[in-house]
């Protein structure tokens, strides 16, 4: 592994000495996008087409970080945008879903990291012109968007590969939402709702949710990293990670970063922990209910 992203363990030194006699400069992500029109008529296909390529040539295309990337590195992440209405033949609403993944080392596995669907998606797009932006200066929305989430993206990875390793991408998300200010569109400030894109990044630096950045690191790079040399060793280190975030909670319950790490991980968390030990599994039943209700009878039922 040749990015900064993390330092690796004595037992990964082998693999990646292998690796670094691969070429490098790959881009930092590997972005699946998708496009969805089921009710806009009137609108050609080809928009939507040269929508979906753009879209992809823009997060792949890029380079967000001077770290070098090999190819297998990239991070696994997918975009899905449901177009729900044609305000005019070039502008649009609709929803974005943005989800991203990594590895665990010495399996297949694919550990989820970010799920998020937001709603507050306006954008404008003719097709003639590729997607451009600066990080100076707010262009346009659909730019901005697909941005703040690359940079979100990262922010997360980079976490859970060395503790607090994303703030630096954090604070470019973050200046994608000052650019915004004044652009007149959904989901870039603070009074609008306490679930946008202005409140998931600046939770993420805020204090009161270093515990939820400290899950990331731990629950993934000395849990599921280490899960195949000691099972029981990296899960309790997880249920800590975990049950840590119970501080974030107490100040902020129902936060929208605690929804969303829950929504991404609840089903992993379930199938981790379910084979567990019955004093491990009581541990933890109590602080997932507390900060997760809305999947309190999966816990109760898989857990319990």
């Amino acid at each position: 592994m040749t990015s900064s992203r993390f330092a690796p363990p004595s037992c990964f030194i082998l693999m990646i000495a292998a690796f670094s006699l691969a070429p490098l400069g790959a881009q930092e992500l590997q972005c699946e996008v998708s496009i969805i029109a089921p009710q806009v008529a009137n609108v050609e296909a080809t928009i939507f087409e040269s929508l979906e390529e753009s879209i992809r040539e823009f997060m792949n295309g890029r380079r967000w970080t001077n770290d070098d990337f090999l190819f297998e590195e990239r991070i696994q992440c997918t975009m899905q945008l449901t177009v729900s209405e044609a305000v005019s033949p070039t502008s649009f609403k609709g929803n974005i879903q943005v989800q991203s993944s990594r590895p665990v080392y010495n399996s297949d596995y694919n550990t989820p990291l970010l799920l998020v669907i937001d709603g507050d998606f306006e954008f404008a797009w003719d097709g003639s012109s590729a997607i451009q932006f600066s990080l100076d200066q707010y262009r346009d929305n659909l730019s901005s968007v697909l941005a703040y989430y690359a940079y979100m993206i990262l922010g997360m990875d980079y976490d859970s590969m060395s503790l607090e390793g994303g703030t630096p991408h954090y604070l470019k998300a973050q200046t994608i939402v000052a650019n915004a200010q004044n652009s007149g569109r959904s989901g870039w400030k603070a009074g609008q709702s306490q679930q946008n894109r202005y409140w998931l990044v600046e939770n993420m630096l805020s204090q009161t949710f270093r515990p939820v950045r400290n899950c990331l690191y731990y629950y993934h790079r000395k849990g599921w990293d280490m899960i195949f040399e000691d099972v029981e060793k990296a899960r309790l280190t997880m249920a800590d990670a975990l049950i840590e975030m119970r501080q974030t909670h107490r100040i902020r319950p129902s936060s929208y970063n605690l929804q969303l790490f829950f929504l991404a991980k609840s089903d992993e968390i379930l199938q981790l922990f379910g084979p567990a030990p019955e004093a491990e599994r009581a541990r933890l039943l109590p602080v997932l209910k507390q900060m997760d209700p809305g999947n309190i009878s999966k816990y109760d039922k898989d857990l319990g």
